[in-house]
């Protein structure tokens, strides 16, 4: 019985945690609004988690452990699978594990934005991995002739962009667009809109269109 309470608890404050953090901001949110919020004993975060820090970075090791899992599983059927059957698997794959955990995916793509000890732990961690699991798609794809020959680097880092954007700016999407990004229909037209770009973009046969070369002013 004390065990079924705790595991509530538990969850009551993660979920509470990330209301907060996505609202209010993890700067603005302190310590004892999660516990009010969640209906807990402030001495219990300290108990779970060793503060707001840690529920902070349990949060977000916890997502993006799912996340790299996702591209994990779909790594192992490289052998067994096309490329770009593999990174079309991968990318729904994805896509729909943060439509399920939208409001953490929503905190950790933010908090990834700004430096910190944490961020940069991860970086060399879980978006190492990322980037690790993708690039191996992509390597296959390119020796394989299925894929056109081009920058991983890049690729990887526009890939990147698009698979957060519908959760890093939810508001951005309504308020603009007039979209509802928290609706299912939503993230299966924006997936579909995501394998059009793989098709034309990562498998076509693209005409190389001679322009002026782009300069930065500054």
């Amino acid at each position: 019985m004390k065990q079924e309470r705790d595991t509530v608890s538990k969850r009551n404050v993660i979920q509470a945690a990330i209301q907060l953090f996505n609202t209010k901001g993890y700067n603005g949110t302190s310590v004892r609004d999660i516990a009010n919020k969640a209906g807990v004993n402030v001495s219990l975060i300290s108990y779970y988690f060793n503060g707001k820090k840690g529920l902070a970075e349990f949060l977000m090791t916890t997502f993006l452990e799912g996340y790299v899992n996702e591209l994990e599983k779909v790594h192992k059927l490289l052998e067994k699978k096309s490329a770009k059957a593999c990174l079309v698997e991968a990318l729904q794959a994805i896509m729909t594990y943060q439509h399920q955990n939208r409001q953490l995916a929503r905190f950790v793509h933010r908090e990834i934005t700004f430096d910190s000890v944490l961020v940069r732990e991860i970086m060399t961690t879980y978006l190492s991995k990322e980037k690790f699991y993708l690039s191996k798609i992509f390597e296959a794809g390119f020796s394989r002739k299925e894929f056109r020959p081009q920058s991983i680097d890049y690729i990887v880092m526009q890939l990147r962009g698009m698979l957060s954007m519908p959760f890093l700016q939810p508001q951005y999407i309504l308020e603009v667009h007039h979209i509802k990004p928290n609706e299912t229909y939503f993230i299966e037209r924006y997936t579909k809109q995501l394998l059009q770009w793989v098709d034309l973009y990562i498998c076509g046969d693209l005409k190389v269109v001679k322009q002026k070369p782009f300069v930065m002013n500054g």
